[in-house]
């Protein structure tokens, strides 16, 4: 024996449901689109220069993803004002870092922190501040790199220990 109209509840409650279910289908194949990688057309040119290495020595394919979106932007105060007034946005730089240990400074030569670093900001320094006495100009001048993740913790690392330099690409 069976059961009078078990089959035909399913059915219904199917049908009354499909518009509900077509929607979220809907949604859900908008959001994939959305969030799928575009196929744009043709690449775009390599760079004129040689392939540029960032990061620090030894830093290669094999150091984190690889990826060109892989960035941060890293604040770093250099030493010399007067050199990162002549930086603009988009310059190449390598930051170096020298520490000078007492009496001979010569000891220890300057280290590359971060090679072709590209420069993205070069904020402007406030007007005569003092911090404590000591003027804005005499702690140094700050600059905005894009650098690999790895290279940032590095710069940071660098700057608490050391004075930081930078020279143009």
């Amino acid at each position: 024996m069976r059961p009078r109209g078990g089959r035909g509840r399913l059915r219904r409650a199917l049908r009354r449901h499909r518009r509900a279910v077509a929607a979220a289908l809907a949604v859900t194949a908008a959001a994939l689109a959305v969030a799928a990688p575009r196929a744009a057309g043709p690449a775009p040119a390599a760079p004129a220069e040689p392939a540029a290495r960032e990061g620090p020595p030894g830093a290669g394919p094999g150091r984190g993803s690889g990826a060109a979106d892989d960035r941060v932007l890293a604040p770093v105060r250099i030493t010399d004002a007067d050199a990162v007034r002549l930086l603009r946005p988009g310059d190449r730089v390598d930051v170096l870092a020298a520490t000078a240990d007492g009496a001979d400074a010569s000891a220890a030569p300057a280290r590359v922190v971060a090679g072709r670093a590209r420069v993205v900001d070069v904020p402007e320094a406030p007007e005569a501040a003092t911090a404590g006495g000591v003027t804005e100009a005499a702690r140094g001048a700050l600059l905005v790199l894009s650098v690999p993740p790895g290279t940032a913790a590095a710069l940071a690392g660098a700057a608490a220990t050391a004075d930081l330099a930078v020279t143009k690409w």
